[in-house]
């Protein structure tokens, strides 16, 4: 069916509302209408992520309903007495997203629980366990500009749903083709029937004391919590209570980012709401001029992850790289658990694909697994479930460098609220020792090897756009890179035939995760690169990294390295 076809039956039909048909006919631009309607917004294995607006390659009331029919048809035919918990963030049309959801399911007998106020990803996972319902929905599009939103789905384990079901799904929403064949009913007759629930006080309490318990130092935290200089900027999102609640109770006191603190969907302060990125820090490091704190940490819109800045020796504000917060973090945990005789013979640390290879040094000399997983964070939570049935591991921290962590197994999903906690009680520790966060990942540097990572991404829109993706992915897969800079590549990694090559000898050994499209190269040197399209946004993304003898000479061979690799990626897009 042509775009044209689409649009017009949106333009015709009485279910679409005056406003969506005056925005389509506003637009004179035909590559902006066949963008809007070439396809249907790509329902993933996270569910539905993409821009605001009208049409079936935007997030509105008709995509999201559609996913939210798709979902609760799969639950009435798989499952006996079936619910559903959602929660929702600060963006806009989150609210009103969530409630059209909640009015879809109870139409079908789902029961649902809805927080009545927004709430991070992690309160979604933890109210799925606690209620043990069926699955779970979040209105979320984490990072991402204002212009997006989106509709991620959690299993009855408390993680993103898994491929299989995530298919599952996808089939009932291919079957729903007119706008009529989505059902829905009344807030008011959801509640009086008991199909729709408010989530209050009680699970917020619960998953407080539950993230208490993760704190290692237990009489540290106590006496010295006072003493620790804190700035934290919600980046006007979900985690500003949740943080601020779980650091008041343990005695921390917070200066939070005043401009930036109450939940705005325009983020008129960040227009890119990424603790990844700098600029989403100027208000707090204006702020710190003034605190002089010992640690500065921001939480994006849905508080799954966390940025942080420390000073380093010279006093030049450092943001450091998710990795190396996964660095300070693993280190910490197992450094403090042993200190307590708390480590686990059965401990595992999980860590995806294209994060830092410096951890496995780390949990050699602790003596704890470190396992890869698939780049997303559903990947680990599906791990800690599995050693949940088995009790073959005990899970004690699982990171991706995209700024998402997890210790604890109330959770399924990358915590921002636990993070913060933790490297509250690391900056604590540190700071009893008369040392930075800063100093303290000098040390881990010096001690396990200076490695360092990066990333470029190269965005492509609309269809051509995905089109050069597809084309760019497939010249990494067809051809052979045989080296970089004179260095050559050892082992090739494709992760869609799910098969490693050995360069040097031609040995082939069987990659046993899941086939996911991604390649990776390793070189001589022990520097790697990966590409893999984003899942959520136009974009492929090239994950580089190098080990250096300083910490300056790595950051030399990474400037060199990554020139190279892009370099590399754009002969992909021109072949």
């Amino acid at each position: 069916m042509s775009y044209k076809v689409k649009l017009n039956e949106w333009l015709e039909s009485e279910f679409v509302s005056e406003e969506f048909k005056t925005e389509l006919r506003s637009i004179e631009d035909e590559k902006e209408l066949e963008d809007r309607f070439y396809t249907e917004l790509e329902f993933g294995t996270a569910g539905l992520r993409g821009v605001l607006g009208a049409g079936t390659n935007r997030m509105n009331i008709h995509t999201v309903g559609k996913a939210a029919e798709g979902l609760a048809r799969h639950l009435v035919k798989n499952v006996e007495n079936p619910s559903c918990a959602i929660a929702y963030d600060s963006r806009i049309k989150s609210d009103e997203f969530a409630m059209v959801s909640a009015q879809i399911l109870a139409a079908h007998g789902v029961k649902v629980y809805l927080y009545e106020a927004l709430a991070p990803v992690p309160l979604l996972s933890f109210a799925v366990r606690h209620y043990k319902t069926s699955a779970g929905i979040v209105i979320t599009a984490s990072h991402n500009p204002q212009a997006y939103n989106g509709f991620k789905v959690y299993g009855s384990y408390g993680g993103q749903v898994t491929d299989e079901e995530a298919d599952k799904i996808l089939k009932e929403m291919h079957a729903i083709v007119k706008f009529e064949d989505v059902s829905s009913i009344s807030e008011k007759e959801a509640i009086e029937k008991n199909l729709l629930v408010y989530i209050g006080e009680e699970v917020m309490k619960t998953y407080m004391e539950s993230i208490k318990t993760l704190t290692v130092k237990k009489d540290m935290v106590k006496e010295h919590a006072k003493d620790l200089k804190i700035i934290y900027t919600p980046i006007h999102g979900s985690g500003n209570i949740p943080v601020r609640r779980v650091l008041k109770e343990l005695g921390y006191t917070v200066h939070v980012v005043k401009e930036q603190e109450l939940p705005d969907g325009t983020f008129p302060t960040a227009p890119y709401p990424n603790p990844e990125n700098p600029q989403v820090f100027e208000l707090a490091l204006k702020l710190a001029e003034e605190v002089q704190p010992d640690i500065i940490f921001g939480t994006d819109p849905d508080c799954d992850r966390v940025g942080v800045i420390v000073k380093d020796k010279d006093g030049t504000d450092q943001v450091l790289s998710g990795n190396q917060i996964g660095m300070l973090i693993t280190y910490y945990l197992l450094k403090a658990m042993k200190e307590e005789n708390k480590v686990p013979d059965n401990g595992v640390v999980i860590k995806t694909i294209v994060s830092t290879e410096s951890v496995r040094a780390i949990t050699k000399d602790f003596g704890v697994e470190l396992l890869d997983v698939l780049t997303g964070f559903k990947y680990i939570g599906e791990k800690i479930e599995e050693y949940k049935e088995t009790k073959e591991k005990t899970f004690l921290f699982g990171f991706e460098e995209s700024f998402g962590y997890l210790a604890g197994t109330f959770v399924r999903d990358k915590d921002a609220v636990v993070a913060s906690m933790i490297l509250c009680e690391i900056a604590t520790y540190y700071k009893t020792k008369g040392m930075t966060l800063y100093d303290a990942l000098v040390e881990i540097y010096e001690k396990y090897g200076f490695y360092l990572e990066g990333i470029e991404s190269f965005t492509r829109t609309g269809k051509d756009g995905q089109e050069q993706i597809r084309k760019c992915v497939d010249y990494f897969r067809s051809s052979t890179i045989e080296e970089v800079g004179g260095v050559k590549t050892v082992s090739k990694e494709d992760y869609k035939l799910r098969e490693k090559v050995n360069l040097l000898t031609g040995e082939k050994t069987a990659i046993t995760l899941p086939s996911s499209n991604v390649i990776k190269y390793t070189l001589e040197d022990g520097s790697w690169f990966v590409v893999r399209p984003s899942g959520t946004e136009p974009k492929m993304k090239a994950y580089v990294a190098v080990k250096g003898h300083s910490l300056e000479d790595a950051k030399e061979k990474m400037e060199t390295f990554k020139k190279r690799v892009v370099a590399i990626v754009e002969k992909g897009f021109e072949a």
